[in-house]
C-alpha cells in the first residue's frame, strides 16, 4: 500500500489517493483537488467520501468527469452534496454509489468497508482500506468533529465515540485534517470527549 496525502484549500482538508494491488482510491477531493489528483493517481478506480461537507466533496463532479470512475457517499449526506445557503457555490455532484451504513465493497479483492460514525453530520463515516483507516471529520489526532454545525447531532456523537472506544482492533488512522494517529491512541481521550460535549 501506498498513500499519497495533500492538504487542499483553505481549511487544508486531507485529501488522499491510496494505491493498492495496482489501484487507486481516491477519498475526500476537496477544493482545488482535482489537478493533483490527475497527476499523481495512476490507476483510479473510485472517488470515496467520507463524509458530505464542501471541503471534502468540492471536487467530486469534476473528477468523476475527467477520470470516469464511479463516487461513492454515505447516503445520509447526499443532501449535503447540493448548492445550499450554507455553501451556495459549491459545485454539485451525484454520487453512483449510495453506501449504506457500515456497507462493504469488493474491488477485485481489495476490500474498502464504510464504517459509521454520525455525529459530524449523518452520514459521516471512516473508510477502511487494506488495515488502514480514514477517518474523515469524525476523529483527529487528540481531537474530534464538530458538533455544532447544520445537520450535526452532539446527542449521536456521543453514541458513536462510545462504539469508536469499544472497537477491539487497531490501525493506523488517517484524518481529514490534521497529521496520523491510531485508533489506540485516540481511543484514550474519547471519555474525555464524551463527557464534555
Amino acid at each position: 500500500m501506498n498513500i499519497k496525502t495533500k492538504p487542499m484549500g483553505d481549511y487544508q482538508t486531507n485529501c488522499y489517493i491510496i494505491s493498492v494491488e495496482g489501484k487507486d482510491f481516491i477519498i475526500d477531493p476537496g477544493i482545488d483537488a482535482t489537478q493533483w489528483v490527475v497527476q499523481n493517481a495512476v490507476n483510479p478506480v473510485a472517488i470515496l467520501n467520507t463524509h458530505g461537507h464542501f471541503d471534502h466533496v468540492w471536487s467530486n463532479a469534476e473528477l468523476q468527469k475527467r477520470l470516469n470512475i464511479p463516487l461513492y457517499t454515505p447516503q445520509d449526506d447526499v443532501m449535503l452534496l447540493k448548492t445550499n445557503e450554507w455553501m451556495p457555490n459549491l459545485p454539485p455532484s451525484t454520487p453512483d454509489i449510495l453506501v449504506k451504513p457500515n456497507q462493504e465493497f469488493d474491488f477485485d479483492g481489495v476490500k474498502v468497508k464504510f464504517h459509521h460514525f454520525s455525529g459530524h453530520c449523518p452520514g459521516c463515516s471512516m473508510i477502511e482500506i487494506a488495515g488502514v483507516m480514514f477517518s474523515g471529520d469524525f476523529i483527529f489526532n487528540k481531537s474530534i468533529g464538530r458538533c455544532d454545525l447544520p445537520y450535526s447531532n452532539p446527542a449521536d456523537m456521543k453514541k458513536s465515540l462510545q462504539r469508536f472506544k469499544e472497537l477491539d482492533f487497531d490501525m493506523p488512522l488517517y484524518p481529514g485534517h490534521g497529521n496520523s494517529t491510531t485508533i489506540k491512541n485516540e481511543q484514550q481521550y474519547t471519555d474525555y470527549w464524551i463527557q464534555n460535549l
